[in-house]
């Protein structure tokens, strides 16, 4: 049930309809149930993995709630961390370190090693689920939030059905009181959820799918062999294409749950106008990127303990990172390659405080500097994202290798522009969102201007959507 499909407005719109005609109790229970049948609808067979996490976690986090006298309060603890991370690690990570562990043998001449008959199934957002499990677990420990009394409150904050698959990553803090308090129908709060709903489409039917033409054209080989010319098509394109894939599904997500009277955090705030990647990663899957700071690189020292352990938890950090994206060489690559530049930076341009980085380029920078490095980090990005786009590290290699050449043909023009025509106008709404700080486009323009703005939505769709082959990139974590 994709998020651009017919079959998930055919499954919201009656949801929504229903939900709002229950009290509170009744709705949670009611959004339980439906957001059961919609994970079942990928896959019924991991339901009862889903729900078994869940119940395990919400009996723990009973029995180690810093007022709860337990002396095996941590042993509890600990172990609902190794329990989430083995699951999550046995069904995300098996193949690959079985068949690199194979590899390796091969390479020292021990060969024909049978690989296990099972092959394990990734389930869909177990990635997503499992990271909102843990914050639950570590935050109830640290007594920063009280446990839930009731399973049926806390398994819809896990298994709420606009986040469920891909995130956003729910904090526990902000999304859990929701589900505990009673919602009110906001008329101006629902018409927003649609706004970010015709906005979440158009960046991944429009956006995300033409450009996803032209990178799948380059790193198939449809062009023919890599060049100077073909690398940056390929990056710029595949770039546009995980942006508008996710920052589309993103919208979605939280157009949907306003439409149920829920708040979801910014996911994306204009990404591709960051002037270093440590600004990127501050703009760039929010939920993800903070949840990384604040219970894994924070954990591990922080930038508390001098400039070499600093780079150390900034390299461990993101090369975790790359990990999580998915099991293969590519993925580590391109989080090493991101821990290695965040590390260099942060020796070059150290943040002194919160306050005073948040306005750091257009105080201290010209407006040509801070653009250079805008275009320079955005590179620096593409490059990167040439390892997470493509399917081995040598097809990586292999297309970078390309940079050396610089044969041009004129079929390049025509595909170069069809680049512009669907990432430009995205690019220039980021322009309008980073200069009025609002959440989707003319948002607080009066009702007949945002109304025509949907209907202009809807006929671009009809329009210029591009192919319906290409799911959500995200969905494969």
């Amino acid at each position: 049930m994709l998020f651009d499909s017919p079959a998930y407005f055919l499954f919201l719109i009656p949801v929504v309809v229903l939900y709002w005609r229950l009290n509170q109790r009744a709705q949670n229970t009611f959004l339980l149930v439906a957001s059961y049948f919609f994970y079942g609808w990928w896959d019924w067979r991991f339901l009862a993995l889903m729900i078994g996490s869940t119940t395990v976690d919400f009996l723990i986090a009973q029995k180690i709630t810093p007022d709860r006298a337990n002396p095996h309060r941590r042993k509890w603890f600990l172990f609902s961390l190794v329990l989430n991370f083995t699951i999550l690690g046995i069904f995300k990570y098996f193949d690959f370190f079985a068949g690199s562990f194979v590899g390796a043998l091969d390479n020292l001449g021990i060969h024909n090693i049978p690989l296990p008959l099972i092959r394990i199934i990734l389930p869909p957002g177990i990635s997503f689920y499992t990271f909102q499990e843990v914050a639950y677990i570590v935050d109830v420990y640290k007594g920063r939030i009280p446990a839930s009394k009731s399973f049926f409150e806390y398994g819809l904050f896990i298994s709420l059905f606009p986040h469920l698959i891909a995130g956003p990553i729910q904090r526990p803090g902000h999304l859990l009181p929701q589900v505990q308090k009673p919602r009110v129908f906001d008329a101006d709060r629902f018409f927003d959820g649609l706004m970010l709903i015709f906005s979440g489409l158009v960046r991944k039917c429009v956006v995300a799918d033409n450009c996803a033409l032209l990178a799948n054209a380059v790193f198939g080989g449809q062009f023919g062999p890599s060049n100077f010319w073909l690398v940056l098509l390929g990056t710029y394109a595949f770039t546009w294409q995980v942006y508008g894939d996710f920052s589309g599904y993103s919208d979605i997500a939280r157009g949907s749950a306003q439409l149920l009277g829920f708040h979801f955090m910014v996911n994306f705030r204009q990404p591709f106008l960051a002037h270093r990647l440590q600004d990127f990663w501050r703009r760039w899957h929010i939920s993800l990127s903070t949840w990384l700071r604040d219970y894994l690189y924070i954990p591990l020292g922080g930038s508390a303990h001098g400039q070499w352990q600093t780079a150390r938890n900034l390299f461990i950090t993101m090369v975790l990172a790359g990990l999580w994206h998915g099991a293969n060489w590519t993925f580590i690559i391109f989080g090493a390659i991101h821990g290695v530049v965040l590390a260099v930076e942060r020796y070059f341009f150290p943040v002194k405080s919160k306050s005073a980085s948040a306005d750091l380029p257009q105080r201290s920078t010209g407006f040509f500097s801070l653009w250079g490095q805008r275009i320079l980090t955005f590179n620096i990005l593409g490059l990167s994202l040439a390892f997470f786009r493509a399917t081995s590290l040598h097809a990586a290699v292999q297309l970078l290798a390309g940079l050396s050449h610089f044969a041009w043909r004129s079929e390049y023009a025509s595909a170069f522009l069809m680049l512009c025509i669907f990432s430009v106008p995205l690019f220039l709404a980021d322009l309008l969102l980073e200069a009025s700080n609002q959440e989707y486009p003319f948002a607080t323009s009066p009702y007949a201007i945002r109304t025509a703005l949907a209907a202009a939505s809807l006929l671009v769709l009809a329009l210029f959507s591009g192919s319906n082959l290409n799911a959500f990139v995200y969905f494969q974590f």
